[in-house]
């Protein structure tokens, strides 16, 4: 898989390892490196007598170092990803070592024994009584989520501001406890709406409304088309089973990764992987959880184009996707863009339409510009029409400086007003804008 230097940095976990990989990209660092079809490895010589052994897993970029660092990927993978990207020349074409191999068997042997696990047969009548049971406790807490938010409608909304920080923390949990955390994180959404923006009301009431569809959707999911019912599952918190997904036959494109987004959550790493098909024109979406340290199933690189097999989840609007199989490619798919804001604002009305209580999405929108109005920034089309960007937007003056104030295509992420850019394409190449 052909990485550039920027797309092998943003799989740094931090700004230090970052430095410390471009330290690393030099071959007299290097007791040896070798690549084939299957993994690049290397041996870095450090501050003891034994070389770090350094392995990468070419069909997705998986990472392994014996180093002692908990940092994913280490420095050192970095470093020899970034060597290869400098000097091919340096790495012999030599069968692999032993310490490769094994560790590239395992990982088959590892994914094999998932694909058994999923092949048992299930306990039917056990499964069902677990979901019953689960429904009930959903059930049971949305009577009272229900009754809370029709007391702050029927007492008005005015007061909100003065709420003390319990008000919506103790809902939350109540949430929580009655099996639902998707709803739970509504309400902690709820809660934190800046209540001295001049326009708290209107995206209090919207945050309030979407809570409502989606518990009274889900006391009326027996009614509901099958891929609205998933979707409502989802949103209160319901999982489902990946290895059955994968089972399934997908989505097969050539997809670029249009952004990539890291949060940390309890030691838990969340990554959000945006990506576009370059074939189907479809957006996708490849949620990835990992606890601090052990790493992800795959590792996509904002800018980098892979040929893959995406399964989507169950929706009346599929965004979320799993990877069934990914494969190393050299092509350079071109992608298809919106003409406009108005293009954008009719595919969002065409989602709303099938699933009313959507969240973000990713666009390709052409020849955009940052411009300056009324005391914040907007995203200007070639219509002259505007879009504003999201506040909290990190990468402003990263993004003029690059596009200089001229008219670019942007690949930017929201909904409805407020959107928030997470790449631009300039002189034929793709700068990243997340991290």
């Amino acid at each position: 898989m052909q990485l550039t230097e920027e797309q092998i940095l943003s799989l740094a976990p931090d700004e230090p390892s970052r430095k410390s990989g471009k330290g690393l990209a030099n071959a007299a660092k290097w007791v040896s490196a070798g690549v084939n079809g299957m993994a690049m490895w290397g041996e870095c010589q450090g501050s003891g007598a034994k070389p770090y052994q350094t392995q990468v897993d070419l069909s997705n970029i998986a990472f392994k170092c014996s180093c002692p660092s908990r940092k994913f990927p280490c420095k050192h993978g970095l470093g020899l990803l970034l060597l290869h990207a400098r000097q091919q020349g340096f790495f012999t074409g030599q069968a692999a070592p032993d310490w490769v191999t094994e560790w590239l068997e395992k990982r088959t042997k590892r994914e094999e024994k998932k694909a058994e696990t999923a092949a048992r047969p299930v306990d039917e009548a056990a499964q069902a009584k677990r979901k019953e049971s689960r429904e009930q406790q959903v059930e049971d807490g949305l009577e009272e989520l229900l009754r809370w938010m029709k007391d702050i409608v029927r007492n008005g909304i005015l007061h909100m501001p003065e709420k003390a920080p319990a008000f919506f923390a103790d809902m939350a949990k109540r949430m929580i406890d009655a099996k639902s955390p998707g709803l739970a994180g509504m309400v902690r959404q709820l809660g934190s709406i800046g209540f001295f923006r001049e326009d708290w009301q209107s995206r209090f009431m919207d945050q309030l409304c979407r809570m409502y569809l989606v518990a009274t959707g889900f006391r009326h999911r027996n009614d509901l088309p099958e891929g609205l019912a998933e979707d409502v599952r989802t949103w209160i918190g319901f999982t489902q089973n990946q290895e059955e997904l994968k089972s399934q036959s997908g989505v097969t494109d050539i997809w670029t990764v249009l952004g990539k987004q890291t949060l940390e959550e309890d030691n838990l790493l969340v990554e959000r992987n945006w990506l576009f098909g370059t074939q189907t024109q479809q957006y996708a979406l490849v949620l990835q959880f990992s606890v601090r340290g052990q790493g992800l199933a795959f590792s996509l690189s904002a800018g980098m184009q892979v040929q893959a097999e995406l399964v989507f989840f169950p929706s009346a609007r599929p965004l979320r996707a799993v990877i069934r199989q990914q494969q190393s490619t050299r092509a350079q798919a071109p992608y298809t863009a919106f003409g406009g804001w108005m293009q954008v604002a009719e595919s969002v009305a065409a989602v709303c339409e099938g699933l009313p209580f959507d969240g973000d999405r990713p666009f390709i929108v052409e020849k955009l510009r940052p411009v300056q109005w009324n005391g914040q920034w907007w995203l200007c089309d070639g219509q002259n029409r505007l879009a504003r960007i999201r506040e909290g937007f990190r990468h402003l003056f990263t993004l003029l400086a690059i596009s200089g104030g001229e008219p670019l295509d942007m690949a930017v992420l929201g909904r409805e007003h407020a959107f928030e850019p997470l790449g631009i394409w300039a002189r034929g190449q793709y700068h990243h804008l997340t991290n």
